[in-house]
């Protein structure tokens, strides 16, 4: 059996407390949180994720990719604010691990397009196991519009999972991911988040005449470094991410 290995944690959450002003009068659901490992056996590699379920029938699927942490720590647990959020929303939210403590790290040299293509590849080939392990355990989800969201090279592997595996993905959301290009499509939809500080390399945006052209969405958060795209930000700035994020999720 290569899906769930071990159960790590179950528990019962409250939805956040703090919700932007577009929101307020929508129906907030209980969450429940299940972590846990899925083995891929055709690479012998262990996935750990993190599930917010919230308590709805048929919702949408929202997947994170983390941003890179040197294989220290349990980075896909760092986005538990914007996570709990979404879920208290109705949707299904899943983090994923994509760094392992024997994993090599990222190269510092070299073009990154070059020396880091094959850790954006390994992460989309995690996000596609995963997909397809919850259609197996979890039939109820609305699989035919999932969403990616993903920070700084967990974005490079949004970036990088529909021009790989195409007519998967309803919608991406990139956190200020500085290598992979964007893709230049109306479907799925693009929208991305840029930091105040990191800019990206040169063809990675779309130009605003694309922009235009494929309905590209692109906002610069003046009051936030790249850094702080995840739990490391302030109130304020999570509120701002929350209130973009669910007006693309809706859109």
């Amino acid at each position: 059996m290569n899906r769930i290995i071990y159960v790590l944690a179950l528990a019962l959450l409250t939805s956040c407390s703090t919700l932007t002003k577009s929101v307020k009068n929508e129906s907030v659901f209980s969450i429940a949180l299940d972590t846990l490992t899925l083995l891929d056996q055709s690479r012998n590699r262990e996935i750990p994720i993190a599930i917010y379920k919230p308590q709805t029938k048929h919702p949408q699927i929202v997947l994170i990719s983390h941003g890179y942490s040197q294989n220290e720590g349990r980075p896909y647990l760092g986005y538990s604010d914007l996570a709990n959020f979404m879920a208290s929303k109705g949707y299904f939210v899943v983090s994923i691990q994509h760094e392992r403590p024997t994993d090599s790290l990222i190269p510092e040299k070299g073009i990154p397009q070059i020396v880091r293509r094959p850790f954006w590849e390994r992460g989309a080939d995690n996000i596609l196991f995963v997909i397809n392990e919850l259609k197996k355990s979890n039939p109820e989800i609305d699989f035919k519009h999932i969403t990616l969201i993903g920070h700084s090279i967990g974005g490079d592997m949004t970036a990088l999972f529909p021009q790989k595996y195409s007519g998967i993905v309803y919608k991406i959301i990139t956190f200020d991911n500085r290598r992979m290009a964007l893709p230049r499509t109306t479907y799925p939809k693009v929208y991305s988040l840029r930091s105040s500080d990191q800019p990206a390399d040169p063809g990675v945006l779309p130009t605003e005449a694309e922009q235009k052209k494929y309905g590209i969405t692109i906002i610069k958060l003046p009051n936030t470094i790249h850094s702080d795209m995840c739990d490391n930000a302030t109130d304020k700035q999570r509120e701002e991410i929350r209130d973009y994020v669910l007006t693309f999720l809706k859109d």
